[in-house]
């Protein structure tokens, strides 16, 4: 039985429950809580006592429903909740309540009120989906169920208002999940602890790259998000067809012939196709952010690869946007010669061919006629991308269809030619022509191209391969505008790929076409081939090189912006903090940044030497994708699971190849001022930049290069060849120390000095005495601080806190647990308890005597520090002696300790004495050989001086120095007894 949704009573307009609801929720009791709870008892969840004592919390004693017309649903809620909490049962209570309910939506003022409420019974088959959104930080009770959505499978109408029920166990069902995003966060949400009077924290948002997906408070207003064909396809083709397909391809056809033209389409293309392939696995692999590659190459290789990579790559687009620009004005002015301000230069080349010395004219537009209209088409384009992704989508189809239908006037054109108004080398589509110009025919040529025997320039395979390879670039215009996009796990691969194959495939076919159209002398003379032969006029060739031009200007000013703001967003480098921007707003200042760098490369006019660095940007960018995918694809992480499966670590390493391959094919010297530059900002980056932990594929590979350490070192007893002191540094303090300060500075600065240069690792162990369950915040919080202490005072180390009862038993579960395998520590260090005469005259003694027999029996080494206090700091050199009285042989820690500390700047002037005692005179000399020839062998420098007993004894007999020797030796026997005592106390 369910009420009827058309009753408006059930629910007033600040969101609270009628009485007239919970009058009709007390008459289906039995449907909702009598059924929760015997589904509890019959799992065994609950005792029947425990079942009847929560179902009189909740609705009475008297079968009322408990506060009756005076509370939410939250309310009511809360009560059942905080009955079952002390059973561990919240979490059950709330999925099975949630089941019976069906569903539960809250409004505020600005959403129209939920009339109504509706229940329906619960079978054993039914599985609820829950939808939800966190609450902002310090949002009451009462409104704590606002943007929560629980709807229950039985739902199966558009608006969720309606349902029906279900089937036995053999009706149909539907797939349903049940999607949380902690327990925590659900019982807030649910306003489970309201009873309790807690204050709601707001819970904490998921970790990148997590699909989970939570909005904090109301959704923020973003702009129009686009879709895979104009938001990846279109800005990838305008960026891919540019203005070498339309002057220099039937050129390097003519130059290279038909099969390697073939060749040099297959190689450049199949480094961007791999390179789309690696970028497809990663953008599939969670969420992706703005920024496009940088994000990608962040998230994979660290911040400072990713920053200095992404920074070349924005300087690239910006750059290419003023070669974009810069062609379209050549072009335009070649067209319309009128239109120039200023005269244009002409320069007469003389050309010496077999068949004698012709005169060839070139005519370059005017310098100042460039810079003028570059200045105002990059002004023009700025302010198309001002306006936003709204106004860019009614923009680029205006770009790219006129490109489209050049095109298919130029293949149109080649299956009509040769015209009447057709120059004698076009001879149409013949296979002569074809088989003429199957072969290369490389041969010197001009500065402008054409043929000459005494030309400057000599071409090979390897030259037009950086001739050709900016015709292929572009696939990255796409995932530079990720933020603008619906669905970037299916965009970016969908589209990013369909691009790269559609220009692969035109480039292949006009291969085809162009070396069977036109002569080889025609191919390399006539650089406008394409406009001569285009139907119906020359002009539709003009216009496609303007628009095509033009439209990948417009898609480097636009990916350049965001992936600067993506950059600055992410707080790496303080100082690109101006060009931040919030989520979904328009990145304004980087467009002005983006275009002053562009109108500054059209002011200089001549980007030859500057168009090579771009094209090494490009590579470098695409090789760190490449990279990227070949990391994360070799390490095989369990968070890498990209959705596009069509991938392999051996793909993204050829691809990687390729790039680096490519980029010294270009030209060696480029490659090498481009890897410096990124170098030089990956040094700035680490120097000046904000350390930030992105769980790149680094942190990866150190983490299993660690694991297969560890296993490699086995559990065998260590070689003393490759022995290295592992110091547990035991932090807990004999005395107080200053406030924020977990480890005295001074037993930090020892520890630095049992490692030879710094090397090697050291535990800090600190303990806290109490409950474990009472105080494990607070351990996490002193270990966060010894841990910082530790990297402020220069040790290489991890901090460790151990909660115990009491000093004794927390020490010995450190020192039987801690460390892997063969990498635990070997030598306890402490302080020695100079406090426990005028402080704890039992407890001190017995604690330390206990450790000490914990660590003997552990089998460590224990070093104990007296007189810690005047311990030498870093930069304090001290002169003199450091005396060893080695009594008892100890494997040479003693001699090995001594010779640490030489290699430390404040010890390096002072020097070794050992002591050794022996019983006779005639013994000294022998033993003193020994120690020496000992020595010698460890390579150690010291003096060694022997003390025999009978000469000691003859020496205390003297004078007054008998009576202190034997008031010494009376005080040491004491101690000696007490340490005694204490010893059998502690055991």
């Amino acid at each position: 039985m369910r009420t009827s949704p058309s009753e408006d009573d059930d629910e007033n307009d600040d969101g609270e429950i009628s009485s007239t609801t919970f009058e009709k929720a007390a008459a289906q009791k039995d449907d909702l809580v009598d059924l929760l709870l015997r589904r509890l008892e019959i799992c065994e969840l609950m005792s029947l006592e425990e079942c009847s004592r929560t179902r009189e919390r909740i609705w009475g004693s008297d079968g009322s429903v408990a506060g009756e017309g005076s509370r939410s649903r939250e309310r009511i809620w809360g009560t059942a909740a905080t009955s079952l909490a002390g059973g561990g049962l919240i979490y059950l209570f709330v999925k099975y309540l949630i089941m019976d309910i069906g569903e539960i939506e809250s409004t505020d003022e600005e959403m129209p009120a939920h009339t109504g409420r509706q229940y329906s019974p619960v079978t054993l088959h039914d599985r609820p989906v829950i939808e939800m959104s966190s609450l902002e930080a310090g949002t009451s009770s009462e409104t704590s169920l606002k943007n929560v959505k629980v709807r229950s499978n039985l739902e199966s109408t558009a608006n969720g208002m309606e349902s029906h029920t279900r089937g036995g166990p053999g009706g149909s069902q539907t797939e349903s999940k049940l999607e949380l995003f902690g327990f925590d966060s659900l019982v807030n949400i649910l306003g489970l602890k309201s009873m309790t009077g807690e204050q709601i924290p707001a819970p904490s948002s998921p970790r990148e790259g997590e699909d989970v997906s939570i909005t904090l408070g109301r959704p923020k207003e973003t702009g129009p998000k686009m879709g895979t064909m104009m938001g990846v396809f279109v800005p990838c083709l305008q960026n891919i067809l540019g203005i070498i397909y339309y002057i220099r391809f039937s050129w390097i056809v003519g130059m290279a012939g038909i099969g390697d033209s073939l060749m040099l389409v297959a190689f450049c293309g199949s480094c961007t196709f791999l390179t789309a392939i690696s970028l497809s696995a990663i953008a599939t692999n969670g969420a992706m952010k703005g920024g496009g590659p940088y994000y990608l190459i962040g998230r994979a290789l660290g911040p400072e690869v990713g920053v200095s990579i992404g920074l070349c790559f924005f300087l690239g687009n910006a750059v290419a946007g003023a070669m974009y620009v810069l062609g379209a004005i050549e072009t335009f002015l070649d067209a319309v010669p009128n239109a120039g301000f200023f005269k244009e230069s002409v320069t007469i080349v003389s050309n010496a061919t077999m068949n004698g010395t012709t005169a060839t004219t070139v005519s370059t537009p005017s310098l100042h006629d460039l810079q003028i209209y570059g200045v105002i088409v990059t002004i023009l384009l700025c302010f198309i991308v001002f306006g936003g992704v709204k106004m860019i989508n009614k923009v680029a189809p205006a770009f790219l269809i006129p490109v489209l239908f050049s095109l298919f006037c130029i293949f149109i054109g080649v299956f009509v030619a040769p015209r009447s108004n057709a120059s004698s080398g076009v001879t149409g589509l013949k296979l002569g022509t074809f088989r003429d110009n199957w072969g290369s025919g490389y041969q010197r040529t001009t500065n402008a191209g054409v043929p000459d025997l005494m030309g400057p320039i000599n071409w090979s395979f390897n030259d037009l391969v950086g001739l050709f390879f900016p015709a292929v670039t572009g696939i990255m215009a796409g995932s530079n505008r990720s933020a603008s996009l619906k669905d970037t796990q299916r965009s970016i691969p969908v589209g990013t790929l369909a691009a790269t194959l559609t220009t692969s495939c035109l480039y292949i076919i006009s291969v085809l076409l162009f070396g069977a159209m036109a002569t080889r002398e025609e191919l390399l003379a006539n650089r406008l081939l394409t406009a001569e032969v285009a139907w119906p006029v020359p002009a539709v060739i003009y216009v496609g090189i303007i628009l095509s031009t033009l439209g990948a200007a417009l898609q480097s000013l636009t990916g350049a912006p965001r992936l600067l703001a993506a950059i600055a967003n992410d707080d790496i480098l303080p100082v690109l903090k101006y060009f931040r921007v919030s989520e979904g707003g328009e990145p304004h200042l980087a467009t002005l940044f983006t275009a002053f760098i562009c109108i500054c490369c059209v002011i200089i006019g001549n980007l030859d030497l500057i168009t090579p660095t771009i094209t090494m940007f490009f590579l470098l960018c695409y090789a760190g994708v490449n990279l990227s995918c070949f990391l994360l694809d070799l390490l095989d992480a369990p968070s890498w699971r990209p959705r596009w499966k069509f991938h392999h670590w051996s793909l993204s390493l050829i691809g990687a190849l390729l790039c680096i391959v490519i980029m010294f094919l270009i030209s060696w010297s480029f490659t090498v001022i481009s890897l410096a530059l990124a170098s030089l900002i990956y040094y700035y980056v680490s120097l000046k930049g904000k350390a930030g932990d992105w769980g790149d594929g680094f942190k990866s590979a150190y983490f299993q290069l660690a694991l297969r350490s560890l296993r490699s070192l086995g559990a065998n007893q260590v070689h003393p060849k490759n022995w290295y002191p592992i110091p547990l540094v035991f932090c807990r303090p004999w005395g107080k120390l200053p406030e924020n300060v977990p480890c005295h500075p001074k037993l930090a600065d020892f520890a630095n000095c049992m490692k030879k240069k710094g090397r090697g690792m050291s535990i800090f162990a600190s303990i806290i005495d109490g409950d474990y369950h009472v105080l494990a915040e607070d351990a996490k919080i002193a270990c966060r601080q010894l841990d910082t202490y530790i990297d402020y005072k220069r040790c290489e180390g991890v901090a460790e806190i151990i909660v115990a009862p009491n000093m004794s038993e927390g020490f010995r579960g450190i020192v039987q647990t801690m460390g892997l395998g063969n990498l635990k520590p070997n030598i306890v260090v402490m302080r020695y308890p100079e406090i426990w005469r005028r402080e704890n005259l039992s407890q001190i003694p017995s604690t330390f005597v206990s450790i000490i027999n914990d660590c003997i029996i552990a089998n460590k080494a224990v070093v104990i520090v007296k007189g810690l206090d005047e311990w030498p700091g870093e930069y304090q050199r001290q002169y003199g002696t450091i005396d060893l009285y080695w009594i008892v042989r100890d494997g040479g820690l003693m001699l090995l300790l001594s010779q640490l500390l030489l290699t430390k700047a404040s010890f390096e002037s002072c020097k070794i004495q050992v002591f050794c005692i022996a019983e006779e005179d005639t013994e000294a000399e022998e033993l003193k050989a020994d120690v020496k020839k000992f020595l010698y062998d460890l390579r150690m420098q010291a003096e060694v001086i022997v003390v025999t007993i009978k000469s000691w004894e003859a020496h205390v007999e003297e004078g007054h120095q008998q009576e202190e020797s034997m008031a010494a030796f009376t005080n040491a026997q004491r101690e000696f007894s007490y340490l005694a005592e204490m010893k059998e106390t502690a055991s």
